[in-house]
């Protein structure tokens, strides 16, 4: 066949920025955003994103395109405008973690050369403090975000200036000062950079994950086909948006005219109102928050089912079955900060209906297969580079490859070479296996996995075997030093509120022992109120590494 080269006509380049336009048009009169007191359409979040653009490309702020833009806060109306707001006006949009402590805080900023912060105004102080490690050319200029409706004394922070950094303005002075006709810079190539997220460190220090159009356009995409999202869905934000930008939600919810629930606070009570009152369809959880609504002594069965997407760590199955119990439908997928969201989802098989609630429990807390628009994703075995059997038992390293993956890390040649590597694969840092039907099932974190003996110990089979105990509210298992065996495994464990003090440590390793071989019985078991988290729900592993080092 005659070679047909490509045409303008035919080879626009991929964005989700164009989503915004399209909702304006089919869903202009329906609810976008919805917060305290703040309501919004689509038509109305169309025209406040493009004069955010549009102020952003003018000589007031000067912001050039490529250029980084970081947004600091929660779920609120104006971090969602972001999403669409800063790429539109040609910049990379960069939305950083408000959980951060100054020190980290400042680490990112000055990596990413942001040259403009939104920053929410709880996290005012924090941002100062972070600004004061910068040298003062190096210092980003601020605009504060005012979304909540009982805001006193912070009306007039335009042109204002503290410890040498200038407040130029209030975000809705920004967006006052706009064009609402303004046309949006479209990329040059699908391929340009359109956004810069940082990993949350769990495991090692921050990298700045950069994202082309076409990964995010991929991305998003994705969502909306692995979860079937229907038109005009509910959308409740238990998800931060700083996190993978909502796993690609941020879009998708405009390409299906959603109704935004935004939600400052992520807590129980704060969930089941906001589900009865809205009637609410849609939301996203890491386990942690399925784990707070599934112990709330306030819980109730839900009115109506609430699809709720899982992922960040793997769920325990005890967990899942909890969650479904009171009317949510569980769905379970599983992707990196450097896939733009999840790439991989636990399809449900009908043959799997008749099968009792465990079983379809565990079913479920497997990762599952690639996504439809994902080329491929396997588990090779670390020494000879090829896939594992797949018998759900022999494990090697999660690898991905597809439209999805990051351009690289921000400024790390090095770290992007270890990552993607010249046999075409993108080497995830996680452990897995791959069972008889290719669903793959992630057992660690190559850093979390427990050597004692010779013997590997996968941290999140031992995990697991915890929660079924009926006691425990949270459990994290790590690798404690030893002078015979190298490594032994040590739980600490979170109890519910009416069994704390009444379970001992030798109670615990018990119940272990009838569930698991000798060797991966927790040599030590250390109780605590809360495990340490990161704000997406992650345990902080390495900050139980270092108590489990300090352990007699």
């Amino acid at each position: 066949m005659e070679l047909l080269l490509p045409h303008p006509s035919n080879s626009s380049p991929l964005t989700v920025l164009g989503f915004l336009d399209r909702a304006a048009a089919v869903y202009g009169d329906s609810p976008s955003l919805l917060h305290d007191t703040t309501t919004h359409t689509w038509s109305e979040t169309h025209s406040r994103c493009l004069r955010v653009a549009s102020t952003l490309s003018s000589s007031s702020l000067g912001i050039n395109r490529g250029q980084v833009v970081s947004v600091i806060g929660p779920n609120v109306p104006s971090v969602y405008e972001l999403q669409f707001a800063v790429p539109m006006s040609g910049a990379v949009l960069n939305n950083i973690n408000p959980r951060l402590d100054a020190h980290a805080l400042s680490v990112v900023l000055r990596h990413s050369e942001s040259k403009l912060v939104f920053v929410d105004h709880h996290s005012s102080s924090l941002v100062l403090e972070a600004l004061s490690f910068l040298p003062k050319n190096e210092k980003p200029r601020l605009v504060l975000l005012q979304d909540d409706s009982n805001i006193s004394g912070l009306t007039n922070m335009s042109a204002s200036s503290s410890a040498d950094v200038d407040f130029l303005d209030t975000y809705e002075g920004v967006m006052e000062r706009g064009d609402p006709r303004f046309k949006w810079v479209r990329p040059n190539n699908e391929w340009n950079p359109m956004v810069l997220n940082y990993t949350s460190g769990t495991t090692s220090s921050p990298k700045g994950v950069v994202l082309s159009h076409r990964a995010v356009f991929m991305s998003t995409v994705n969502s909306l086909l692995y979860w079937s999202m229907p038109n005009r869905p509910v959308y409740l934000w238990t998800l931060p948006m700083f996190h993978a930008n909502g796993w690609g939600y941020t879009w998708a919810t405009a390409a299906v005219g959603a109704t935004n629930i935004c939600v400052r606070r992520v807590d129980a009570p704060t969930i089941f109102e906001l589900i009865d009152k809205h009637q609410v369809t849609h939301m996203c959880a890491a386990p942690m928050v399925l784990n707070m609504l599934t112990n709330y002594p306030s819980r109730k069965q839900l009115k109506r089912p609430v699809q709720i997407m899982t992922a960040g760590a793997p769920p325990p199955a005890t967990v899942i079955s909890s969650a479904e119990s009171l009317g949510f439908d569980v769905a379970h997928g599983y992707g990196l900060t450097e896939t733009g969201g999840l790439v991989v989802t636990c399809a449900w098989k009908p043959e799997w209906d008749g099968l009792g609630q465990d079983e379809r429990a565990r079913l479920k807390s497997r990762q599952g297969i690639r996504t439809a628009v994902f080329a491929e994703a396997d588990v090779l075995d670390t020494l000879t580079g090829k896939s594992v059997k797949h018998d759900g038992v022999t494990v090697g390293e999660i690898v991905f490859r597809g439209g999805c993956v990051m351009l690289g890390y921000y400024n790390d040649p090095e770290g992007t070479a270890a990552s993607m590597r010249e046999d075409g694969w993108f080497y995830t840092g996680d452990i897995g296996v791959m069972h008889p039907d290719g669903y793959l099932e992630v057992k660690d974190r190559s850093k979390d996995v427990i050597i004692c003996g010779g013997e590997n110990i996968s941290s999140t089979e031992v995990e697991t075997v915890l929660y079924t105990n009926p006691a425990v509210k949270e459990a994290a298992v790590v690798a404690k030093p030893d002078k015979m065996w190298g490594e032994t495994p040590c739980a600490f464990v979170s109890l519910k509120c009416s069994d704390r003090g009444s379970v001992t440590e030798r109670e615990v390793r018990e119940f272990c022992k009838k569930k698991l071989p000798k060797y991966m019985v927790p040599r030590n078991v250390v109780f605590m109120e809360e495990l340490p988290k990161t704000s997406t729900g992650k345990i902080q592993k390495f900050l139980l590494r270092q108590m489990a080092k300090s352990l007699p």
